[in-house]
């Protein structure tokens, strides 16, 4: 058991490893972390939405920029459309489980805002869904997905491929992108930046 233990963690870091050696990669994920920076600065938020494990990884991005990161600083706005079970009852009970993000979005997004939709497929019709409301209405998609993107890659107007066909592993590098996020945004925002 203890060898496979080993091989659980090395499969971690060989796939965090890929991100690290991947510059492309790298120059995505500041890109995005600079356009959140930018919004923020201009009075806007950020919305994040996925399904499973990603409705919890939302969650978490989301509550890191309300709450803290690395410091005590003023909150940032940021929602997650997973954590409310009236909305998500109501929408999907009303118009079915593929509206639960764009609804949502419909109703809260601004033009301005930046969308965050997680999905390790890059499939999830709900977030595909939401991409096109939120193009409606002038807000910024990032996809942060895995394997080769999906249809969510093909349609954000910046996609996060984690170069793994794992699920595991995806979740995993999606957090740590996520707290990369955070603490830049947090850096740039409330402290001297990132060197």
């Amino acid at each position: 058991m203890k060898e496979y233990i080993k091989n659980q963690i090395r499969s971690s870091y060989e796939t965090k490893q890929k991100i690290y050696e991947n510059e492309a990669l790298i120059d995505i994920i500041e890109k995005v972390a600079s356009k959140c920076v930018e919004i923020y600065k201009n009075g806007k938020k950020t919305i994040i939405a996925g399904n499973g494990g990603s409705a919890a990884d939302a969650q978490h991005i989301a509550a890191e920029l309300v709450g803290r990161y690395g410091f005590d600083r003023p909150s940032l706005p940021s929602l997650a459309l997973t954590t409310d079970t009236s909305n998500l009852t109501a929408i999907g009970n009303d118009y079915g489980y593929d509206k639960v993000f764009s609804r949502q979005l419909e109703g809260m997004g601004q033009e301005g805002d930046i969308f965050i939709g997680i999905s390790t497929s890059g499939n999830s019709v709900n977030i595909i869904n939401a991409f096109e409301s939120a193009k409606e209405k002038g807000i910024m998609t990032v996809a942060l997905t895995g394997r080769d993107g999906g249809k969510m890659a093909q349609m954000a107007d910046i996609a996060i491929v984690v170069p793994s066909n794992d699920t595991p592993r995806i979740q995993e590098s999606h957090i740590l992108i996520g707290h990369i996020l955070c603490d830049i945004i947090e850096k740039e925002i409330f402290s001297d930046g990132v060197k």
